[in-house]
Formats: structure tokens, C-alpha cells, sequence
């Protein structure tokens, strides 16, 4: 068998949680394999609203294996919380959840070092959700990280040690902070955590695959926020492209087939950071207030713009993207005429590829389509879209040489169509 990985290809926020509760049913396994606390995969059922920051959102499908891998960094009292709340409205996560013993753990002073770092920085600041994501992953790679199977042996001990570095850190910045109540309510995310299945993640996820069993990796942020490839220094902290399926969840290369590429009809970011497309404009207003942009965990505005296909060719290209999902078309329905970068201008020299900068100088040029006007919320059939959102859709195929499978015209499960389906 092989996994299918479903991500980003966008600043984040495309609407991942949404889809992976569509595709759950097809799957027998769902699995996490990177980012923190600061995901905020949004999902709508049955007059129900969900939010999930750490958990997989296969996780309202009642028998699906639930698998948070080892390329996730985990808070334990933000797990505890979100884990209560999903048990406490009707959805048992015990004996559906396995959590990867070598997946990082997010200290309580990690999140005060995000705080400390952040404010350092002055106007340079990246615009973090301040859930100590970077620092974990930063004492990750610098071999100092404290990982959830730490907590079966001498625990206590390992943690004073990196409290104690940590400290340390926080005295150079002089940066005055109190962590009683943090650390008191991360210990009971501790004991809480030791009463789940703790995996070595990699070992299962592969005898999955060997026994037959069917496997989605989901990704959080976007690839626009990936480490290596994305707007640096304005990125996350690990890799949110397909690769980062591989080494988040110890999946050999060979083993992914289909890569589902979300995006949105239109862009938004949060933070800060480069957007070549951003509008400052009423229209930005207006599809802000729409498309209810604002995050799920933080609350915070998003930036929003039109399509930005140049930097969506190059998400397509480092995925290897076989199938584009296409989310919030609903958001453009009034839209008398609708934009997409089709190519950037940087000194007066046209390009069409994603260019190692674009923090300056970067002019967007545009292509313009009539919108459709067209209330498509009701719609539940391909065959009901307008002439001109059939025309955006062929558009936006032609231009990303990849097919459109999935569109979704509303935030509900139920409003979810497919593209090309078979008799």
C-alpha cells in the first residue's frame, strides 16, 4: 500500500481539516507529521463547529487509527485541554489516538523563550502564535529536546535540566517572567498524556502499510511556511511540504502515492511576512469579512489577496502534486470580476517563477475573469456550477497543469463537491 499525503500549497489556512474529514471514510489511518499547537484545522458537521491544534482530524470518524507522529512537536497542557473538550462533546480519543514516542515536547519555558525572542526582535519580529513552537523545534535540532517517550523513564530528571537551561537563556535576555501557573497546568498535561497509547509511530505506521491498510498524512501550515522553501525568515519552524511526511512519520520516499494540494480561490496569510498579491483595499476587506478570516487559534486578522498561481506552481512543483482541491470558492460568489497573478514583476523584468525573494520589489501581474455571481452554497453537483466559475476552474488547471478534484463551496462537511467522478 501506499500513503496519501493531503497539505498546503498555500500561507496555511487553506481549509486542510475540513478535507481530511472528507477523505477519513476512504482511509483506515490518519496521521500528523509536523507543526504544533499553532494549527487550526477547522471542521463543520452536523451543527457542530471543531477546531484542532494537535490532534488529526480523522479523529470523528469512530474507527480510524489516529496517529500523531514524531515530526510533531506537542504542548501537553494545550493537549490536554483541546483532548477534554473533544472527549467531553461525545468523541472518545483514547483508544482511537496513538501518540509517536519520539515526537518533541513543548516545555513551558519554550513558550516563555517564543515571548522573550519575539519581543527581542523589535519591528523584526516574525509574528509567531507564541506556543514555544520554534524554540522546541530549535532545541530539537540542537539535540537538547526533552520527547513524550522521556516520560516513561527518570522524567523528572530530564526536565529539570532543560528547565534549568532554559532559565538560564531567559536570565541573558533579562526577560522577567512568572511559569508557576504554566508549569502547574503543564505537569497535569504530563499525567494526562501518560494515560495514551505511546507508539514508536514509525514501526506501527509500517506494519499498517504491510498489512494492507490504507493511510492519509496530514499536514498543518502551508509549504509557503515551510523551513527551507517558504518566505524565510517568515516561516514555521519545520517542513510542511511532502518530504515532511516522510521524515515525520519515518515513511520511506516510496511509499507516498496521491499528494493532495489544497488551496483556497483566493489567498490569505497570517503574521508577518511577504505577500506579493495582498490587497489593502476594500476588496481585501471584503473577502476578509466573507471568508470569516480570521485564525482559528489566535483570532487574528488574516492578510488576504487574490490567487497567487506563481507561488502556487512552485508548491505544485517541490509536492509533486497530483491532485488540487480547491477551497472557499463560495467567498468569490459576488464578486463582479476576479484576479489571479499569473507572473511577477521584479525590476522591470517580467518572471514567471518563484524567485529566492520576495520581500521587495515584487509587482504582481494580473489576469482578470467576469465572477460569477452565483449563490453556490445550495449546490451539491459539478453540473449546477455557473459558465464563469467553470471557466475560473479551467483556467487555474491550465495554468497549474494539475486537475481540480475536489471544490468546496461552504465550511459544512455536506458541502463538498467532486470533480471527474467515475460511474
Amino acid at each position: 500500500m501506499k500513503v496519501d499525503v493531503l497539505l498546503g500549497l498555500q500561507w496555511g489556512d487553506e481549509g486542510k481539516g475540513k478535507v481530511v474529514d472528507v477523505l477519513t471514510p476512504r482511509y483506515d489511518v490518519v496521521a500528523r507529521f509536523q507543526g504544533g499547537p499553532n494549527a487550526g484545522h477547522t471542521l463543520e458537521f452536523e451543527g457542530q463547529k471543531y477546531v484542532l491544534r494537535s490532534i488529526p482530524s480523522g479523529i470523528f470518524q469512530g474507527d480510524k487509527v489516529n496517529i500523531i507522529g514524531n515530526g510533531v512537536v506537542l504542548d501537553p497542557s494545550l493537549f490536554k485541554a483541546e483532548a477534554e473538550a473533544l472527549e467531553a462533546s461525545g468523541h472518545p480519543l483514547k483508544e482511537r489516538l496513538h501518540i509517536s514516542k519520539k515526537a518533541h515536547l513543548i516545555l513551558p519555558t519554550h513558550r516563555i523563550l517564543d515571548a522573550a525572542y519575539e519581543a527581542a526582535k523589535g519591528a523584526s519580529k516574525v509574528g509567531t502564535t507564541g506556543k514555544g513552537i520554534g524554540p522546541t523545534y530549535t532545541d530539537k535540532v540542537s539535540r537538547n529536546g526533552l520527547r513524550v517517550g522521556d516520560i516513561l523513564n527518570n522524567f523528572e530528571a530530564k526536565y529539570a535540566a532543560a528547565k534549568a537551561r532554559h532559565e538560564q537563556i531567559l536570565k541573558s535576555l533579562n526577560y522577567e517572567y512568572d511559569i508557576t501557573e504554566l508549569e502547574k497546568q503543564w505537569m497535569e498535561g504530563i499525567e494526562y498524556l501518560r494515560q495514551f497509547n505511546l507508539v514508536d509511530s514509525e514501526h506501527e505506521i509500517n506494519n499498517l502499510l504491510k498489512e494492507g491498510k490504507s493511510v492519509l498524512c496530514e499536514g498543518a501550515q502551508g509549504t509557503m511556511l515551510d523551513v527551507d522553501f517558504g518566505s524565510y525568515p517568515f516561516v514555521t519552524s519545520s517542513n510542511t511540504i511532502c518530504a515532511g511526511a516522510c521524515t515525520g512519520l519515518g515513511l520511506g520516499p516510496n511509499k507516498i502515492g496521491e499528494v493532495y494540494g489544497i488551496m483556497k480561490a483566493y489567498c490569505t496569510r497570517v503574521g508577518s511576512g511577504p505577500f506579493p498579491t495582498e490587497l489593502f483595499d476594500e476588496t481585501g476587506k471584503k473577502i476578509r469579512d466573507l471568508g470569516h478570516e480570521y485564525g482559528a487559534v489566535t483570532g487574528r486578522e488574516r492578510r488576504c489577496g487574490w490567487a497567487d498561481l506563481v507561488a502556487l506552481r512552485y508548491s505544485i512543483m517541490i509536492n509533486g502534486v497530483t491532485q488540487l482541491i480547491l477551497m472557499k470558492s463560495d467567498v468569490l460568489d459576488d464578486f463582479e470580476t476576479i484576479k489571479a497573478c499569473v507572473a511577477y514583476k521584479v525590476n522591470g523584468e517580467e518572471i514567471d517563477y518563484f524567485p529566492f525573494d520576495i520581500n521587495e520589489g515584487v509587482e504582481p501581474v494580473y489576469v482578470e475573469m467576469p465572477g460569477w455571481k452565483t449563490d453556490m452554497t445550495k449546490m451539491t453537483s459539478e453540473d449546477e456550477f455557473p459558465e464563469e466559475f467553470n471557466a475560473y476552474i479551467s483556467f487555474l488547471e491550465e495554468q497549474l497543469g494539475t486537475p481540480i478534484k475536489i471544490v468546496s463551496v461552504g465550511p459544512d462537511r455536506a458541502q463538498t463537491i467532486e470533480r471527474y467522478t467515475e460511474e
